[in-house]
C-alpha cells in the first residue's frame, strides 16, 4: 500500500516538475515575441531610428546563442536545478532592469543580461525532462508537452502584448517577468529535484568556450547584417574570416581538452547527425519562408501588425496540439517515419503558399501556416527525445544545447539567404516583366500606374519564388531522417540525483 502510494507521488511529482519547466520556458518564449511587439514605442520614447533599434534584437540573438552551449556544460557539471534557478533568476533581474531602462544603450546591456541568463532555458529543462522522464514514450510525450509552450507563447504574445502596451507601456512587457517569475523560481526550487553528471567536472573548458562564443557571434552578427551591409562588404568578410578561423580552432581545442565544452564524439554518433540536419533543413525553411508572411499581409492585404499577430494563432494552436500526439507514438512506430511524415506535411504547408496576391483572405495564410504547424509539431518531440536518447544521460545538457544552437542558427540562415533571394528576385523580375510589356500611352498618370503594375508583380512573383524555394529545402530534406537507425536506449548509465 506504502508503494502504491509513493508511486503516485512520483509520478505527480514529474508532471509538477513539466509545469514548471513549461513556466520557464514560455516565459522567456513571450518575451521575445511581447518585446517585438513594443519596438515602435521604445523607437518613439527613446528618439532612436529604426536601424539603432534593430540592435536591441541582435544584441539579443548574439547573446542568446552565444551562451546556450556554456549553460548546458555548466548544467551537466555543478548541477541542472542550481542553473535553471540562476539562470531564471538573472532573467527576471535582467527584465526589470530593461523595464526601467534610459536610453539605447542601458536597453541594448540591459537586453544581452536577459539573453544570457535565458539562454540557460532550453539545455537545463531539456535535461531535466529527460532524467526526470526516463521511459522512451512517457518522456517524448512530455517532451511533446514542453515543446508546445513555445506555440503557446506565439499564440499569447500578441494577445498579451497589445493590450500591455496600449495601456500600461512598453515598460511593462518587461515588468510583467516579475511576478510571473518569481512563481517559476518557487516552483522549481519546490519540485525540481537537483541532477548532474554522475562525472565529476575536474576542468571547465573556457577557452573552447571563448572560441565558440566568439565563432558564433560573428556568425550571427553577418547572418542579421549581412544584407544591410552587403554579402561582399568588409564587415561581412571579416565576419566569414573570423568563423573560419575561430571554428578551426574551437576544433583544435576540443580535439585536445580532457572535458571539452561540446563533445566532438557526437558527430560520430549517425542518427545524432542525421537529426541535427533534419532540423537545420526544417527550421531554415520554415523560418526563411513564414518570416516573410507578416510582411506580406501588412504590405500587400493591408492587415495592421496587431492583425497580422492574429493569423498566426491557429498556426500556434495546431502546433500545442501536434506536438503530444506526435510523443504519444514513440514505441509505435519508429521515430523516423515520424518525423520524415512530419517534415513532408511541413513542405505541404509551405508549398500552399506560392498562390498568395493581393486577393488573397486570411484563411489562405491560416490553412497553410496550420498545416506547416501541424507537421512541424508532429516530430518535434521525436527529434529531441533522439537526441536524448542516444548520448550518454550525463551529457544530456551539451547535447541540447547543441540541438538548441542549430535550431537558432538555422533560422538565421532562413531569414537571411531569402531575404536576399527575395530582393535579388524583385529585381530581376521587374527587368524581366518590364522588358514584355509595352504601354500605348503618353499621359503621365497611366506611366505610374504601369511601373506601381510591373513592381507589385514582380513583387508577388519573388515572393511565389521564395516559398517555393523554402518549400523544396524542406521537402528534400525530410529524406535526411529516412537513414535514421536507433540502437536500444543506454540504461548502463547512472545520474546522481539528489
Amino acid at each position: 500500500m506504502t508503494t502504491n502510494v509513493d508511486e503516485r507521488k512520483s509520478n505527480n511529482l514529474r508532471w509538477w516538475i513539466l509545469l514548471t519547466v513549461i513556466v520557464g520556458t514560455f516565459l522567456g518564449r513571450l518575451d521575445q515575441t511581447i518585446v517585438n511587439l513594443a519596438l515602435p514605442k521604445i523607437i518613439e520614447d527613446f528618439g532612436i531610428t529604426v536601424s539603432a533599434a534593430g540592435w536591441i534584437a541582435t544584441a539579443y540573438i548574439l547573446a542568446n546563442a552565444v551562451f546556450v552551449p556554456i549553460w548546458g556544460k555548466l548544467g551537466d557539471s555543478i548541477g541542472r536545478k542550481k542553473v535553471y534557478i540562476w539562470g531564471f533568476s538573472i532573467f527576471i533581474l535582467g527584465s526589470v532592469l530593461a523595464g526601467l531602462s534610459w536610453n539605447l544603450s542601458s536597453m541594448i546591456v540591459f537586453r544581452i543580461i536577459q539573453a544570457i541568463a535565458g539562454s540557460a532555458d532550453y539545455p537545463t529543462a531539456m535535461a531535466i525532462l529527460a532524467v526526470t522522464f526516463k521511459q522512451g514514450r512517457e518522456r517524448a510525450q512530455a517532451l511533446g508537452i514542453w515543446s508546445a509552450s513555445f506555440a503557446a507563447a506565439i499564440v499569447f504574445g500578441p494577445l498579451l502584448g497589445g493590450p500591455l502596451i496600449d495601456n500600461f507601456g512598453w515598460r511593462s512587457v518587461f515588468l510583467v517577468n516579475l511576478p510571473i517569475g518569481i512563481l517559476g523560481i518557487f516552483m522549481a526550487m519546490r519540485f525540481i529535484h537537483e541532477s548532474r553528471s554522475n562525472i565529476e567536472t575536474k576542468y571547465f573548458d573556457w577557452w573552447g568556450a571563448l572560441t565558440l562564443g566568439g565563432m558564433l557571434s560573428a556568425l550571427v552578427l553577418v547572418l542579421d547584417k549581412g544584407f544591410d551591409w552587403g554579402w561582399l562588404s568588409i564587415e561581412s568578410i571579416i565576419c566569414y574570416f573570423l568563423v573560419v578561423i575561430l571554428l578551426g580552432i574551437f576544433i583544435r581545442l576540443e580535439q585536445k581538452v580532457p572535458e571539452p565544452i561540446i563533445d566532438l564524439k557526437f558527430f560520430k554518433i549517425p542518427a545524432f547527425v542525421n537529426t541535427l540536419l533534419n532540423n537545420f533543413v526544417v527550421f531554415m525553411g520554415m523560418m526563411g519562408g513564414v518570416f516573410l508572411i507578416p510582411v506580406f499581409a501588412q504590405t500587400f492585404l493591408g492587415y495592421s501588425a496587431t492583425e497580422s499577430g492574429y493569423l498566426f494563432i491557429p498556426m500556434a494552436a495546431a502546433l500545442m496540439i501536434a506536438s503530444p500526439l506526435g510523443g504519444m507514438l514513440t514505441g509505435k512506430v519508429q521515430a523516423r517515419y515520424i518525423i520524415f511524415a512530419s517534415t513532408l506535411v511541413a513542405s505541404i504547408g509551405i508549398y500552399l503558399f506560392t498562390g498568395l496576391d493581393p486577393k488573397s483572405t486570411a484563411l489562405d495564410i491560416v490553412i497553410p501556416l496550420s498545416i506547416m504547424a501541424f507537421g512541424l509539431g508532429f516530430g518535434m518531440a521525436q527529434r529531441t527525445n533522439v537526441i536524448a536518447s542516444v548520448v550518454p544521460q550525463n551529457e544530456i545538457g551539451i547535447a541540447s544545447s547543441v540541438l538548441a544552437l542549430v535550431r537558432n542558427i538555422s533560422g538565421a540562415f532562413g531569414i537571411a539567404i531569402f531575404a536576399t533571394i527575395l530582393n535579388n528576385k524583385v529585381n530581376s523580375n521587374v527587368l524581366k516583366i518590364n522588358s514584355l510589356s509595352k504601354l500605348y500611352s503618353h499621359v503621365p498618370l497611366d506611366f505610374q500606374k504601369y511601373i506601381a503594375l510591373i513592381i507589385l508583380k514582380a513583387q508577388i512573383d519573388a515572393y511565389d519564388y521564395v516559398f517555393f524555394i523554402a518549400s523544396m529545402i524542406v521537402f528534400f530534406g525530410s529524406f535526411s531522417i529516412l537513414f535514421l537507425k536507433l540502437k536500444k536506449e543506454r540504461t548502463d548509465v547512472k545520474v546522481h540525483v539528489e
